[in-house]
């Protein structure tokens, strides 16, 4: 750990991981190897371990010293907030952590999911500096997409979910400083509001978003969070239509883009891991 209680620097060997259950599937370890090589970090590793919510605080606790922080999957980001000493801002709004660094002796909590969205959102490249957006469900990512867009000057965002329980992600989005407004996704003004948006989000797992595919004809502009495989149904709709599609591992990109400064003290080299991502993806 540094002097001032902060990431260890590049000197000596490191090691860092990600948790998940399961876990064999992340593409983590391709960014996070990418990054360390080209920066030249010799002896630092980056493993997976396979980790659920309810093991998540003693496989912390039991970090090896030369450990200096976690990127945290599903199901565990909820647990990861609850187990960290220090909360940044965005992850006690959001609920939930993607990232844990070794610091004073304890772990800080951060959400590097919400610079996923930020990256995904610019790489369109052409959205008014206030978009409105609507939001393609409900669960543990639409937080983070909510606090990315607002990131993005968005004041305007429409929810959308399957069931009347939008309540925890819709104060989320109060918070942030959005205007939320909720519907469900057979509501009749969903298609207009669709239509009437910068981006729609789609959050919505397959096979589910697959009966919702007509509703991303009306976008003009698709961020799906999927991305595995690719296309996506919803993404495949909104190419076939012409519509302007980002993808879910732009977001998967860009977070890791902070989680490696955040355990290395050092810029990531974007376009190292962009390429080594795009490699493990075939594409």
């Amino acid at each position: 750990m540094g002097a001032d209680g902060g990431p260890v620097g590049p000197e000596g060997p490191r090691s860092a991981a990600v948790l998940g259950h399961p876990v064999d599937h992340s593409l983590s370890p391709v960014l996070h190897g990418a990054a360390y090589r080209a920066l030249g970090l010799a002896g630092w590793t980056y493993e997976r371990i396979d980790c659920d919510e309810a093991m998540l605080p003693a496989v912390v606790d039991d970090s090896p010293g030369h450990r200096i922080g976690y990127s945290v999957t599903m199901p565990g980001k909820f647990a990861a907030l609850e187990h960290a000493s220090v909360v940044s801002e965005r992850a006690r709004i959001v609920g939930s952590a993607n990232t844990l660094v070794r610091r004073n002796g304890g772990w800080f909590a951060d959400c590097t999911d919400v610079d996923g969205v930020t990256g995904a959102l610019a790489a369109f490249g052409d959205l008014p500096a206030s978009p409105s957006a609507v939001v393609l469900g409900v669960g543990g990512t639409a937080r983070p997409v909510l606090a990315g867009l607002a990131d993005m000057g968005a004041t305007q965002v429409v929810l959308a979910s399957r069931r009347d329980n939008s309540g925890p992600a819709a104060d989320c989005g109060r918070e942030l400083g959005l205007e939320v407004t909720t519907v469900l996704l057979g509501d009749a003004s969903l298609p207009a509001a669709i239509a009437d948006a910068d981006v729609l989000v789609n959050t919505v797992p397959e096979p589910g978003i697959r009966e919702l595919v007509d509703l991303v004809s009306r976008s003009h502009r698709l961020f799906d969070v999927l991305y595995d495989p690719w296309p996506t149904a919803a993404g495949a709709v909104a190419a076939a239509a012409g519509i302007p599609v980002v993808g879910g591992d732009v977001m998967l990109l860009n977070q890791a883009f902070g989680q490696v400064e955040l355990f290395t003290g050092l810029p990531a080299p974007r376009d190292e891991m962009a390429a080594a991502l795009a490699e493990a993806l075939g594409r």
